[in-house]
C-alpha cells in the first residue's frame, strides 16, 4: 500500500468541508496501531461532501498529504478515503439461499451476501457497503458466523449503504489526480463508529453521532448489528452561519465566538456575561451578551438533534413491530468537531432522554497528541479499517502457505514411495 521498509502502513485521508486531514498509522506486532503521520489543512474547494472547485481540492489533498508524508518519512502510493454527503442512503435487505451441501461453506456465504445485494436500489446509485447484521438457518436465527453449520436454507439480514455514483466518483477523481490510488471508500459513519464504539456499547444498542461542518453522520447499532445510518446534511456550519446573523458579523468571526465562547446550555440566571469581541478581530468591535450567543446555539442544535431523534423513534418503532431487540440501552454517543462546544452533553440529553457521552477516538497510540479529539473519529476509524485488511490479507496468506506446505510434504512423500 505505501513504500516504506520494513512496515506496515496504512494511511486515511478525510475531505470534510472545514478540513482536509491524512493519517499515517503503522501496524504494530499486536495488531494495534501508532500513529506515526498526520498533515491538515483548511478545506477549499468542496461542501457538505461536493466538489465545486476539483483543482482546488486537488491542491488541499496534496497539502495535507505531503505534510503526512514529511512527518512519517514514507510515499504515500494508496488510501482509505471517508465519504459523506446528502446522497449516501441506507436499506435493510434480506437474501436467501438453499445450503449446497450439508454444512454452509464459504460459497454459500458468498452466494446468500450476492443475493441480499441483488436488489432495486436508487437510480444512478452504487453499492459502497453491505453488511450482514445476521444469518439464519432453517428455523435458528442469530448467527454470526454459519460457516460449518448445517440445514437447508440459509438466510442473511444485511444493511446496505449506497451512494450516488457521480459524487464517489468524482472525490475519488480528486485524489487519484494526486497520483494516489484509493484502496476503498468508506461511509464516513461507519468510520467514526470503528473509531469510538466498544463492542459492549454495540451490543447493548447505541446511536453514534458525527457531528461535522457540513453533515451529520449517525449509525444504530443493537446485537453488536449496524440496524440503521444516515447522512443529515446540516451540521457545524449552520450554527455559525446563524451566530453570523444574528449578530450581523462576518462568518469567519461567528466561527471564533462560536469556539472560543459558545455554549450549548443558557448560563444559569445572572451568570451571564459580557462578550468583548474587541481582540477577535481589529475591524470588528462590539459586545455580546453570553446568553444572547447561547440561545442562537443551543436553538440550533435542539433542532439538528431532534432531527435524529425523530429517526431513531423511526426505526426503534420498526423493530418493535418486527419483534427485535429495538432498545439503546447504551444511549447515545457524540463525536465530530461539531461536538466540541461546552455543555452540548448537557444539551442533547434533554433531547434524547438518554445518557450521552462525547466520545474521541479509541485504540490508538504515538502521535496522538493533536487527533485524540473527537474532530478526528472518522480519519481514525479509517486506519482501524486498513488495519482490519491487512489482518486478513496476513490470515489468508498464512492458509495458503500451510496448505502449500502440505501438498509438498505429500509430493515429496510420493517421489519417495514412487
Amino acid at each position: 500500500m505505501i513504500i516504506s521498509k520494513d512496515r506496515k502502513l496504512v494511511v486515511g485521508l478525510e475531505i470534510g468541508t472545514t478540513k482536509v486531514v491524512t493519517l499515517v498509522g503503522e501496524i504494530l506486532i499486536d495488531d494495534t496501531i501508532k500513529i506515526i503521520g498526520f498533515g491538515t489543512c483548511s478545506s477549499r474547494g468542496i461542501n457538505k461532501g461536493r466538489i465545486n472547485n476539483l483543482d482546488t481540492v486537488v491542491t488541499c489533498i496534496k497539502e495535507s498529504i505531503n505534510k503526512a508524508e514529511t512527518m512519517a518519512d514514507c510515499h504515500i502510493s494508496s488510501l482509505y478515503l471517508s465519504l459523506s454527503n446528502k446522497y449516501i442512503n441506507c436499506q435493510n435487505e434480506i437474501g436467501i439461499v438453499p445450503i449446497s451441501e450439508d454444512e454452509v461453506t464459504q460459497e454459500d456465504l458468498e452466494n446468500v451476501i450476492h443475493t441480499a445485494k441483488s436488489v432495486k436500489i436508487l437510480n444512478e446509485h452504487h453499492i459502497l457497503h453491505v453488511i450482514p447484521k445476521e444469518y439464519s438457518i432453517d428455523q435458528q436465527s442469530g448467527i454470526k458466523n454459519p460457516i460449518g453449520l448445517s440445514g437447508v436454507r440459509m438466510q442473511v439480514k444485511a444493511h446496505l449503504i449506497t451512494c450516488h455514483q457521480n459524487m464517489a466518483k468524482n472525490i475519488i477523481k480528486a485524489v487519484e489526480k494526486c497520483d494516489i490510488k484509493v484502496d476503498q471508500v468508506i461511509f464516513s459513519g461507519l468510520a467514526s463508529s470503528k473509531a469510538v464504539l466498544t463492542k459492549d456499547e454495540r451490543q447493548l444498542g447505541v446511536c453514534m453521532i458525527d457531528i461535522g461542518g457540513g453533515t451529520i453522520d449517525f449509525t444504530i447499532y443493537i446485537n453488536d448489528a449496524i440496524q440503521y445510518s444516515q447522512v443529515i446534511p446540516y451540521a457545524g456550519n449552520i450554527v455559525t452561519s446563524d451566530i453570523s446573523y444574528a449578530f450581523s458579523i462576518s462568518y469567519s468571526d461567528a466561527e471564533n465566538i462560536k469556539i472560543k465562547y459558545g455554549s450549548a446550555i443558557k448560563p444559569p440566571l445572572g451568570a451571564s456575561k459580557n462578550i468583548d469581541c474587541s481582540n477577535i478581530n481589529g475591524n470588528f468591535q462590539k459586545n455580546l451578551q453570553q446568553d444572547a450567543l447561547t440561545e442562537v446555539i443551543e436553538s440550533r442544535y435542539i433542532e439538528l438533534l431532534s432531527l435524529v431523534r425523530n429517526n431513531i423513534l423511526n426505526v426503534q418503532n420498526t423493530l418493535y413491530k418486527n419483534g427485535e431487540k429495538y432498545e439503546l440501552l447504551s444511549g447515545i454517543v457524540l463525536t465530530g468537531g461539531g461536538s466540541n462546544i461546552a455543555f452540548l452533553n448537557d444539551c442533547a440529553e434533554k433531547v434524547f432522554q438518554k445518557k450521552v457521552r462525547i466520545a474521541k477516538p479509541l485504540n490508538i497510540s504515538g502521535l496522538i497528541e493533536n487527533i485524540t479529539e473527537p474532530n478526528y473519529s472518522t480519519v481514525v476509524g479509517l486506519l482501524h479499517y486498513g488495519k482490519e485488511f491487512y489482518i486478513n490479507v496476513d490470515k489468508k496468506k498464512k492458509e495458503i502457505s500451510f496448505i502449500e506446505t502440505w501438498f509438498q510434504k505429500i509430493n515429496n512423500w510420493l517421489k519417495k514411495e514412487f
